[in-house]
């Protein structure tokens, strides 16, 4: 049991950088909020992204996983898909990345910008429904535990990632250089692509 806790927490880590070092809106945030000198910044918008992921993984457990569990293959190949879609999205992304991104207007208090940001963003959702539905699904087929460990790892990245960006602005220094920035979003695609090809022979192994 141990084993699987970890590799559930392991894939929840990094399945959760791939979607926090996207470039978006609660980047900008993130980064809008850090420009006032404040490194909790980060935290805190990931707090508003939470929230909403909360309400997700409620619904998903107590609804959606009951519903799907007849048609359990189906959603391993649009999941398996899905994560292939999004890593050749995150690969082509990669080469134009850049952490440049803040605005110069003022922004709602970092909470509410992450959980504004996360609800308004259709690439959240995308991912929610797809890559996000079926993952948590799948950790749910082993028990309500690994279902909420699979989501301290996807938490736990977006907590990690944005609070280092944030601490990083808010004192003065340079995050990441773009070639380094859009290197690890390349191997973040790639992996994407590759869990995708193994996601989606899942229910065709032996």
């Amino acid at each position: 049991m141990l084993t699987e806790i970890l590799s559930t927490l392991a894939l929840g880590l990094l399945i959760g950088f791939t979607g926090a070092l996207a470039p978006g809106p609660t980047l900008v945030a993130t980064i809008n909020a850090s420009l006032k000198g404040d490194w909790t910044a980060g935290l805190r918008v990931s707090l508003g992204h939470i929230v909403i992921e909360t309400a997700i993984f409620f619904l998903i457990v107590l609804g959606l996983a009951a519903v799907a569990r007849p048609y359990t293959t189906i959603i391993a190949i649009v999941g398996g898909i899905a994560l292939i879609v999004f890593g050749i999205m995150t690969i082509t992304g990669s080469r134009s990345a850049t952490l440049s991104l803040a605005s110069q207007h003022e922004s709602a208090g970092p909470v509410m910008a992450g959980l504004l940001t996360s609800a308004a963003n259709p690439y959240f959702w995308l991912w929610w429904l797809s890559v996000g539905s079926a993952l948590l699904i799948n950790a749910l087929s082993g028990g309500l535990l690994l279902a909420i460990v699979f989501m301290i790892g996807h938490w736990g990245a977006d907590v990690s990632w944005y609070t280092f960006v944030s601490t990083g602005i808010a004192k003065g220094k340079a995050i990441l250089a773009d070639t380094a920035y859009r290197m690890i979003m390349g191997a973040c695609g790639i992996f994407l692509v590759l869990f995708g090809i193994y996601y989606l022979a899942g229910p065709f192994l032996p």
